[in-house]
This record gives C-alpha cells, sequence and structure tokens, in this order.
C-alpha cells in the first residue's frame, strides 16, 4: 500500500492548497536541476513551477518529536517508530545539507510533531483538538506543512501515521515524510525513480535517501560555509 502526503498551508486560500498536485509523472531519468525543481515546486521537465517553493529559515536544528502515539501503536510498533525516526535524522543529518534536525521529547515545543493516531482511514479524524488534523483523513502517512503565503517561509509541519501502515514501511515513510516536511513537497511518478527515490510515488522500498534526493536535499537548503 502506498501513502498519500498532502500538504496544509497557513495563509493559503483552501481552494488553492486543494488545486495543489501531490506527484509529477515522467519518464526515466531526469538531470539533478529537473528533478529538484520537481520535488520543490512540481515543475515538470522544461516546464514553469506549478507551487511555490517552501522552506525553513532558521539559524538552528529543527526540533521533532512523536508528540503523540495512540494506545493501537503501544509495543512493537511505538518501538520501530522512535528507532525509525532516529535512523531518518541521522540520515538527514548527514546529508551535507544546511539543515539539521534534533529529536526532543514530546513535551517539549518542537517544529515538527509526528502523531500516530488511531485511525484506518475510513472516516476523517475527530476529537483530538489538534489544529490541521481534525477532519483529515489518514490511511497510511500525512505530512502537513504551514507556510507563509508571500514568502514561503515554512511555520511548522505536522506528520500524522494512521494504522494502516505496515510496520515493515515506517523506515521508508519516516525518511520520506522528514524530507518532505522541509518544503520538498511532490512525488514522482517514475518507474526509474521506484526504490532509488524516497519520494517515488508508487513505491515505499527507499528507506535512505537516494543520490538525487541528497542534490536536491542541498539546493533547497545550501551547505553552511
Amino acid at each position: 500500500m502506498r501513502w498519500k502526503s498532502v500538504t496544509g498551508l497557513l495563509l493559503v486560500p483552501a481552494s488553492l492548497a486543494a488545486q495543489e498536485v501531490d506527484f509529477v509523472e515522467t519518464t526515466g531519468p531526469l538531470s539533478d536541476r529537473d528533478f529538484y525543481r520537481l520535488v520543490a515546486c512540481a515543475a515538470p521537465p522544461g516546464a514553469d513551477c506549478a507551487k511555490p517553493m517552501r522552506r525553513w529559515v532558521i539559524d538552528r536544528p529543527l526540533r521533532v518529536s512523536i508528540t503523540r502515539s495512540d494506545r493501537a501503536f503501544l509495543g512493537g510498533k511505538q518501538a520501530r517508530a522512535r528507532a525509525a525516526l532516529v535512523r531518518a535524522v541521522q540520515y538527514l543529518n548527514q546529508s551535507g545539507a544546511g539543515v539539521q534536525f534534533r529529536i526532543v521529547p514530546p513535551e517539549d515545543p518542537a517544529d515538527i510533531e509526528i502523531y500516530f493516531i488511531d485511525t484506518d482511514g475510513s472516516a476523517p479524524i475527530s476529537g483530538t483538538g489538534i489544529d490541521g488534523i481534525d477532519g483529515a483523513t489518514v490511511q497510511g502517512a500525512r505530512v502537513l506543512v504551514w507556510a507563509n503565503s508571500r514568502t514561503g517561509a515554512i511555520k511548522r509541519s505536522r506528520i500524522v501515521f494512521g494504522t494502516r501502515l505496515s510496520i515493515r514501511q515506517y523506515e521508508s515513510a519516516l525518511i520520506e515524510e522528514l524530507t518532505q516536511s522541509l518544503g520538498l513537497l511532490t512525488d514522482i511518478r517514475n518507474p526509474h525513480y521506484e526504490g532509488l527515490s524516497v519520494f517515488s510515488q508508487d513505491s515505499n522500498d527507499a528507506k535512505t535517501l537516494g543520490p538525487q534526493d541528497i542534490i536536491a536535499l542541498r539546493r533547497h537548503y545550501p551547505p553552511k560555509e
């Protein structure tokens, strides 16, 4: 089962957010430039951006936490999720990009909050009291990013996991959703990238950043001198 990533936007009209594409379909290997522009602004090769660039503008590590984990995830699922988060943060911090993550306890303020919610996606989530989550439908995993509509500066991100995601997919899901929470919000539908990129629309096989994933991340967040 392939999960779906969706974006929620602060200060952007709902009608605009609803029109944004989740993936772009291409064929064959792309140039580094075309790959980056596709995942960063949904630009098909040789075409204009279909949505604005968004990125964090911050001079410290981004704080990330597993803020909530419902009883449905107790035991092995919870332990696997925590291990997958540690692993994903290690890969991202070692990418050479000019952005870093720091895992914080659930009671501490976090820029990126992760929620494991007891929902199978058959109905909208309700009763959590969490902005952006109540009313959402989540079968696998979903990332929500709030950004300033004028500057594109990301203010906060939330990642939501439902119960239909297999425990074996936690590693690939967490590294994809964390990467997308940085503003690289578009997947690529292309057989060439299945198992090669965390942005592959039709594959959950990539558990590490692929070569062009790293290049795209470094272009979005140039290494600091």
